[in-house]
């Protein structure tokens, strides 16, 4: 058996959305996915138990909070993060590189990689492509992303064009650097908004060679168009048999959208962190628990869900938690917003092999929560 293949099993008439397949180590993934995000080897607030009861395929972690703590030496001493974190479905790493660049102030950066200071200590560390690699393969997930840079949405063509020159190089020495077979790794195509620069990176990137491709560099603050626009291009130019992974993006409307595009893997923060705010996403748009309007509402959160948040409290219960401030309004709102994009997922997956995703779009788009996303 291979460790990881990608297949391709139907496609939309109307758009350039597919249905796919990826094989791993641990389990089938089925495409389109949206990858919860588990950061420091934990999602917050939900058990993996849980998580794999609303439907999670794969959780993704973060490689420099990892290397921060408890350290990739203990997880891999512990057998790696699938029984680290009591996980025993697809894992992905983040390099950590955007969590390096936001600190933009904390860091040297050249050819030969990156220092950074830690933001548990204050020690300052340094990272070749070829430690990342290290780290990574020790933690052991099933798919590890390649080390790039990642300029700000305010970067200048001159800084978004080193960047992307950088990544590619750094990219072919990770793919140099790794070796452990059970493991895929994925290149990151960057490159802004500047098209020359997207079609740059693409034909570098692919010219190393990788089994997917992650497109980093977007929802870091430019318009939801501008992205789009970018993004089809990008999509149409990388290989269509390799999975297209769009970093960073989670609302429902992005991802629907990207979907038509021909992206298939998704990740972000936002259903868990809008969730401790009291914030809670539904077929009807995003609805604030802190609202006095739900204060006697004895209904279902979404009656639309069938996830257990939504079958077993009420509008009134949840926001008495939230309200109160008590962790477990936290933790159904998260159970919940997680659950209601697998599922949209899963909506997404049966439209395509029903060749219906373009009407299924259509329909997200004109409904009555598509512009609160």
């Amino acid at each position: 058996m291979r460790f990881f293949d990608f297949s391709i099993s139907a496609r939309d008439g109307a758009t350039s959305a597919r249905r796919g397949t990826l094989d791993t180590l641990h389990g089938p993934v089925e495409t389109p996915v949206f990858m919860p995000v588990g950061t420091r080897a934990t999602v917050k607030g939900v058990t993996t138990p849980q998580l794999a009861d609303i439907g999670a395929q794969v959780v993704l972690a973060n490689a420099y909070h990892l290397f921060l703590r408890p350290g990739h030496d203990l997880i891999a001493e512990a057998g790696g993060l699938h029984p680290f974190m009591n996980w025993d479905r697809a894992v992905l790493t983040d390099s950590g590189g955007f969590q390096i660049f936001s600190l933009a102030d904390t860091l040297s950066l050249d050819d030969d990689g990156v220092r950074f200071r830690s933001i548990v200590d204050g020690i300052w560390h340094s990272w070749t492509p070829e430690e990342n690699m290290a780290v990574q393969m020790a933690l052991g997930a099933d798919i590890a992303m390649a080390l790039d840079v990642c300029p700000p949405y305010s970067a200048e063509e001159r800084e978004v064009a080193g960047a992307v020159r950088r990544s590619a190089a750094w990219a072919a020495r990770c793919k140099a650097a790794h070796h452990r077979e059970n493991q895929a790794l994925f290149g990151i195509v960057q490159g802004g908004l500047y098209p020359h620069l997207r079609a740059e990176s693409v034909e570098r990137t692919v010219e190393i060679g990788f089994p997917g491709y992650g497109i980093g560099g977007y929802s870091v603050g430019e318009s939801h168009e501008a992205m789009l626009e970018s993004l089809e291009q990008v999509t149409a130019a990388l290989p269509v048999d390799c999975p297209r992974y769009l970093m960073g993006v989670g609302t429902p409307t992005s991802m629907l959208r990207a979907i038509g595009l021909g992206v298939d893997m998704f990740d972000c923060v936002l259903p868990t962190r809008t969730a401790r705010t009291g914030t809670a996403l539904s077929s009807t748009g995003r609805m604030n628990l802190k609202n006095a309007r739900y204060a006697r509402d004895l209904s279902p959160l979404d009656p639309a869900c069938p996830c257990p948040t939504c079958t077993g409290y009420t509008r009134a219960y949840l926001r008495h938690l939230v309200v109160m401030k008590e962790m477990l309004g936290s933790i159904l709102l998260s159970i919940h917003n997680l659950a209601f994009l697998l599922d949209l997922m899963e909506r997404a997956r049966t439209a395509i092999e029903e060749d219906r995703f373009g009407r299924f779009l259509e329909e997200w788009l004109s409904g009555p929560g598509a512009d609160d996303y």
